[in-house]
């Protein structure tokens, strides 16, 4: 399967396992650094981390890697675009 023709690959389960541990842990580091920061972090901010961080260390599972040219740099800018809306409109239907 292909987008924008970047050629993408489905990961294993011990890989996307892997990707939802390191995304989990890198936002659990930034909401720390928040917080010690004194910056406010809403509950729909660090949500809305936590989506950008997952899909960051999912795509390079997938086959995006932002370092390899414009096409997968615009093909990840989309997806986080389409998640974060997603994540948006869950939000605002939630409360």
């Amino acid at each position: 399967m292909k987008i924008i023709g970047i050629p993408l690959r489905k990961p294993s389960f011990d890989e996307v396992t892997a990707a939802a541990v390191m995304g989990s842990g890198l936002w659990l580091l930034l909401v720390g650094l928040a917080h010690a920061s004194g910056m406010a972090l809403e509950r729909a901010d660090a949500g809305a981390l936590l989506v950008v961080a997952l899909w960051g260390a999912l795509s390079a599972r997938v086959g995006i890697h932002v370092g390899q040219g414009e096409r997968h740099l615009l093909a990840n800018l989309a997806v986080s675009a389409v998640l974060l809306g997603a994540y948006q409109a869950a939000v605002t239907l939630a409360g």
